[in-house]
């Protein structure tokens, strides 16, 4: 579904991506693990247009990404749950998920406001809550709710649980497991190895801006203390 082959990306004279290379098969769940600032985000932009990589492919549904622009990516068929959520704060609950909600790519009746609601509970009795008004944790069930209203063939989340309690937390990955039983493809950025080992096909670990590490769920079991020095757990 998603290739991203041999990727170099930079902000202006500053090289970030250098060789990126990962996959996303349809119905997989793949992580991309590292360190702060080791280009986890550059990728996720360079994949959804926000960076034009100077070098490499990007290809989507057997389409060519690179030099298209960020709404076009965006009607193909790609979520994001974007770092630090961004939800809508003068926007509520339920104007949140509208906003974006699309049937362009729904398969099975698609995503609808109940479904939300009925994945996130606490979302439903916040429906006219506005944004600002939720906690952190609420925030990004909106977020990934938001995304999903979109019905995208591929759902990306950069950090998934960052800065989240622990409860909350449990919710995300209860949620993310869902969504994988449901057939979602995900790309998932998160630094919670034990948490990823479960759920992931497949895993990739990026150290200044080039994969170092991939393998799937059994072989970083046996290499996790390897990987955690790597990405610095």
């Amino acid at each position: 579904m998603l290739q991203v082959e041999a990727v170099e990306s930079r902000y202006g004279a500053s090289q970030v991506l250098f060789g990126m290379s990962l996959a996303v098969g349809t119905g997989q769940v793949v992580s991309l693990l590292g360190r702060n600032g080791m280009g986890k985000t550059t990728t996720v932009k360079s994949i959804l247009g926000v960076v034009t990589p100077h070098a490499g492919r990007v290809r989507f549904d057997d389409i060519e990404l690179r030099g298209r622009r960020v709404f076009e990516i965006a009607k193909l068929g790609i979520g994001i749950v974007p770092e630090g959520r961004q939800v809508f704060s003068t926007l509520t609950v339920r104007e949140n998920l509208i906003a974006t909600a699309s049937q362009r790519h729904a398969r099975n009746g698609g995503w609808t406001l109940d479904r939300i609601f009925d994945l996130f509970p606490s979302l439903a009795e916040r429906s006219r809550n506005y944004g600002s008004q939720l906690s952190g944790g609420e925030q990004q069930m909106l977020a990934i709710g938001r995304a999903l209203m979109t019905n995208p063939k591929l759902l990306i989340l950069d950090e998934a649980t960052e800065g989240l309690s622990p409860l909350i937390r449990q919710e995300i990955w209860r949620v993310l497991r869902e969504l994988k039983a449901h057939g979602q493809s995900i790309l998932v950025i998160d630094k919670n190895v034990n948490a990823l080992s479960e759920l992931a096909d497949r895993h990739y670990v990026i150290e200044k801006g080039q994969v170092v590490w991939e393998g799937d769920s059994k072989a970083l079991r046996d290499d996790i203390a390897r990987v955690q020095s790597i990405i610095g757990v």
